[in-house]
């Protein structure tokens, strides 16, 4: 499994942890996430994801899961963008902080699949 990073570096730890959770190896990929203000963000969200190099095969059919910028409305456009090309809504990572640390540190707090987020609430309607 790929685990696409937009947010800050992962440790060895959550490596393991994430390993553990979805019962496979792990390969990480670190995206900078950096956003110019003044300009249109889409483009620039686009230019980040073209730039993973992956083919138009590799998002239907890789294994992938995200850890989304902090930036919220970069993680919308960035969500809009990878349920484009996947054709679903991706998993992704939730880290919080490790209760007493100092310094701060991050564990995995859960894998949220948003597909199957999505098809529950669609029950809803």
């Amino acid at each position: 499994m790929k685990i696409i990073n937009f947010a800050h570096p992962l440790t060895p730890a959550n490596f393991e942890e994430i390993a553990g959770r979805v019962g496979d190896q792990v390969e990480v990929i670190s995206v900078h996430f950096q956003i110019e203000h003044q300009y249109p963000l889409e483009p620039q969200v686009e230019d980040l994801v073209d730039g993973l190099g992956l083919t138009p095969r590799e998002w239907q059919t890789g294994s992938f899961l995200f850890n989304l910028p902090s930036l919220n409305y970069g993680a919308a456009v960035l969500l809009a963008h990878l349920h484009g090309r996947t054709g679903y809504f991706p998993a992704i990572l939730r880290l919080r902080p490790v209760e007493g640390s100092l310094p701060v540190r991050f564990e995995v707090a859960e894998i949220i699949n948003l597909q199957a987020v999505r098809e529950r609430a669609r029950r809803m309607r």
